[in-house]
């Protein structure tokens, strides 16, 4: 059956069109986002408002159906960021001036990690919304 549209807008104006993840605006990209379910279908998961976060395509890609990675620092099993439970905030910070995302919690590094939230392409782009003054986004 697939997501009612309504729901739909109703997640993308909730993450003010960027992915939930890396923050990546839509606009930017001049991609549509695609709905991430946080907790997958093939696990359980529904298609409702608590466990749907807007995703861009390779943040969608890279989380697959995975809701755990390993923390880098710790080598620790830990849950991925949840962005319908947990503040981005808390969990990542921006560094180089706006280009890298930085995990500060294990879940925020073992994100980081798996959904290479600083692919060198991601990164070069930033670089460039940095000089317009389009990046980084506003705090939540």
């Amino acid at each position: 059956m697939g997501i009612p549209e309504r729901l739909r807008q109703q997640i993308i104006t909730r993450a003010e069109q960027r992915c939930e993840y890396c923050k990546t605006s839509s606009r930017l990209t001049g991609t549509p986002l695609v709905m991430d379910h946080i907790q997958p279908l093939s696990l359980g998961g529904q298609d409702d408002a608590a466990n749907l976060a807007d995703a861009c395509y390779r943040c969608n890609e890279f989380k697959g159906a995975r809701t755990v990675a390993s923390d880098p620092e710790t080598q620790q099993i830990v849950p991925l960021f949840n962005p319908r439970t947990q503040l981005w905030r808390e969990h990542f910070e921006w560094r180089n001036g706006g280009t890298q995302i930085i995990g500060l919690t294990s879940v925020g590094r073992a994100t980081a990690i798996a959904l290479r939230l600083n692919n060198e392409n991601l990164v070069t782009a930033r670089s460039i919304w940095i000089e317009f003054g389009w990046h980084p986004p506003r705090e939540e």
